[in-house]
């Protein structure tokens, strides 16, 4: 598979975590220390919704642009909405998606660092060009599950995003070992990660691993667009909070929210699980 994020920008799942993610900065930047993000698998940064790669998917058009229109959309896609709104310039149409960097680079302090890591060679230079003077940021051109071990420094706070393309077999591995891997280096780290929910068997078997894996408080946030009857499409998302401040409400609000307005028949859960 040649994944390109193009297609999917600003799609059902990208406003799921786009806005837990803002709404977990804000938490971690509202005071405290100088905190580090580490973003595994950081993509372009920015992205063109007139461009062939999105008006062919189409999934824009069910995603940001119905929440850009709708009066009903809770209180937790209000940073969400204002930063696509800039991107606006004034004008009706949505036609740039931020990405994660946009976001995050946007949420920092003066203080706080952002390192974010990208492998694909053609989608780090966009990755560059996006970044340009950002203060405390930092884009390499790298694996991103060993560049988050390598980056998280020993003390301190630090937040990793980890949100792959789930184009390789041992992505879910990956991820466990990763936060494993982080725990033992710095057990202040957080993490958000990301995870499409195709079945229930393959998030359940992620889930039981990293329980057995990972000794850390950790929330999960599902969204359901429709029924899990097939298998082969991504029927929803979840993300999974470690060791991170409680947004079990906020969380819930986000998921409802995407699950109700645009999904047909789907739903949402928001639960804690219990490392062995």
């Amino acid at each position: 598979m040649n994944y390109r994020h193009a297609f999917h920008a600003g799609n059902f799942a990208d406003l799921v975590k786009h806005a837990a993610l803002l709404r977990l900065l804000a938490d971690l930047t509202a005071k405290g220390p100088p905190l580090t993000v580490i973003d595994t698998h950081a993509g372009g940064g920015l992205y063109d919704l007139a461009g062939v790669e999105a008006r062919k998917s189409g999934e824009a058009e069910a995603g940001i642009v119905r929440l850009m229109a709708a009066n009903d959309a809770p209180a937790e896609f209000a940073s969400l909405k204002a930063v696509v709104a800039g991107l606006m310039g004034g004008g009706a149409e949505v036609r740039r998606y931020p990405g994660s960097p946009w976001l995050i680079a946007g949420a920092l302090r003066t203080a706080d660092r952002y390192v974010a890591c990208e492998l694909r060679p053609d989608e780090h230079e966009a990755l560059r060009i996006a970044m340009r003077g950002r203060q405390n940021v930092r884009t390499l051109n790298i694996d991103g599950y060993a560049a988050a071990v390598a980056e998280c420094p020993r003390e301190g706070r630090v937040l990793v995003l980890i949100d792959p393309p789930f184009e390789k077999p041992d992505d879910y591995d990956r991820i466990v070992e990763t936060l494993a891997a982080l725990r033992r280096k710095n057990a202040q780290a957080q993490a958000l990660v990301w995870l499409p929910v195709k079945d229930l068997e393959t998030l359940d078997s992620f889930l039981r691993d990293l329980e057995d894996e990972v000794a850390a408080p950790m929330l999960v946030a599902e969204t359901r667009l429709k029924p899990l009857t097939d298998p082969m499409k991504m029927n929803g998302c979840a993300l999974l909070l470690m060791n991170g401040p409680d947004l079990g409400g906020p969380l819930a609000a986000i998921c409802g929210w995407v699950a109700q307005a645009l999904g047909a028949g789907g739903g949402a859960r928001i639960y804690a699980l219990t490392p062995q």
